[in-house]
């Protein structure tokens, strides 16, 4: 019998048959709710049974939901001691991907203060 401690998460059964049956079952069970959170997303932003104004919002929890679902079930980010690189790294991606957004926002934000044509180049475009 072959032990996989490399991929196992903290409590997970040490023989190779349980492990890798374990294993189907996790990422079944990830696959199902993550297909069921992608159709509910689907459905919020296509009825018209819901409030209008809270739509943005049930769609902003049906994705962080969603990105649990992957965190847990393919990521296997747990609480457990072994997994201090992988929330150090994923605390990382996010602060990576959070300047990457803020500074694109600012950006954008500042585009149409910076595009402004001259006042001379206005009134040229104007006489013709």
């Amino acid at each position: 019998m072959t032990d996989i401690t490399h991929d196992r998460a903290p409590g997970e059964s040490a023989s190779y048959e349980d492990s890798e049956l374990l294993h189907t079952t996790i990422y079944a069970v990830g696959l199902g709710l993550a297909v069921l959170l992608t159709a509910i997303s689907f459905w919020v932003a296509n009825t018209s049974l819901l409030w209008a104004p809270g739509i943005p919002l049930g769609l902003a929890v049906l994705a962080i939901a969603q990105m649990g679902v992957h965190l847990v079930f393919f990521l296997h980010i747990t609480t457990g001691p072994d997994n201090t690189n992988n929330v150090l790294a994923l605390a990382f991606g996010v602060l990576i991907v959070t300047i990457v957004v803020a500074g694109s926002l600012w950006i954008m934000t500042n585009l149409n203060d910076n595009m402004v044509m001259p006042a001379e180049l206005m009134n040229l475009s104007m006489q013709h």
